[in-house]
């Protein structure tokens, strides 16, 4: 059961760019989709509005190429008031069974507010420490974990006040996912600290780690189109490296374990062979 009344609310949200949250969100979004779950997203940065323009151009491409794919219904919050969001929320989850927010690359009191409501918060990083110091500081010489972020306490309150009202209130508990978005040319050492450090917070904070996607040069090309990897009738010829991103793709979606609607048919089995 979910923590409302209203649809599985997925927020993406890291206070860093440039971490691949709003990709990994659109591709999330089109891939529960695809498995027949009704989909809405709402992009909470009407600056950058990364989500929100990947959407209209998938629209656009349905309409210019006389196609239909699956797809979400989205929107983006312009709002001032978190009352203002709420009722944006009330409109947009009706009849959803997924709710996905993708937040500013930045401190957001909005952000913050759909984070600490969050079913499931994914939080994306880089394989870096510079990433790594949204959720937690390390010892500079040994690489030990000295203290939580200020982001990551909050998430820590957060989850602790919805344990207490999960039997209470029949709501589901907050899932949260820290997705390691690999960049190129880690170096093993560092990966190992960073494995580490994660392996260690993950212990303290309660989340769960989750591999995600890898190269990113593709994600960058399909913008345009509003295409994503799972639109195999529709990109013409693959390389090598888009199978292997899409096996990420899908590899990340199902270690989301999010609970799928029954009764209906998916479009495209997200298990099928690439």
């Amino acid at each position: 059961m979910s923590s409302h009344s209203g649809p599985h609310r997925i927020v993406f949200a890291n206070e860093k760019g440039g971490t691949g949250k709003s990709t990994t969100a659109v591709h999330v979004a089109i891939a529960l989709a695809y498995q027949g779950a009704r989909v809405a997203a709402l992009d909470l940065d009407p600056r950058q509005r990364t989500l929100h323009r990947y959407l209209e151009n998938r629209a656009e491409t349905e309409r210019r190429r006389g196609i239909t794919l699956p797809n979400a219904s989205f929107a983006v919050f312009t709002g001032s008031t978190v009352d203002e969001l709420e009722t944006q929320i009330a409109e947009l989850s009706e009849g959803a069974d997924f709710l996905i927010f993708d937040t500013p690359g930045r401190d957001d009191p909005f952000a913050r507010h759909v984070a600490t409501a969050a079913d499931t918060l994914v939080t994306p990083l880089n394989d870096s420490f510079v990433d790594f110091d949204l959720i937690g500081q390390v010892d500079a010489e040994s690489f030990k974990v000295r203290r939580l972020s200020f982001y990551a306490e909050l998430i820590w309150e957060a989850r602790k006040k919805r344990a207490m009202a999960t039997i209470k209130d029949q709501r589901r508990e907050m899932d949260w996912v820290v997705v390691r978005n690999r960049t190129q040319h880690t170096e093993a050492r560092n990966m190992k600290r960073l494995d580490q450090a994660l392996t260690e917070l993950s212990k303290r904070v309660g989340f769960r780690v989750a591999s995600g996607l890898s190269e990113r040069v593709i994600y960058r090309e399909l913008f345009p189109s509003g295409l994503t990897l799972l639109d195999k009738g529709h990109l013409g010829e693959l390389g090598t490296s888009h199978l292997v991103a899409r096996q990420e793709l899908r590899a990340l979606v199902a270690s989301l374990a999010l609970p799928m609607p029954t009764g209906r048919a998916p479009e495209l089995a997200l298990a099928a062979s690439a």
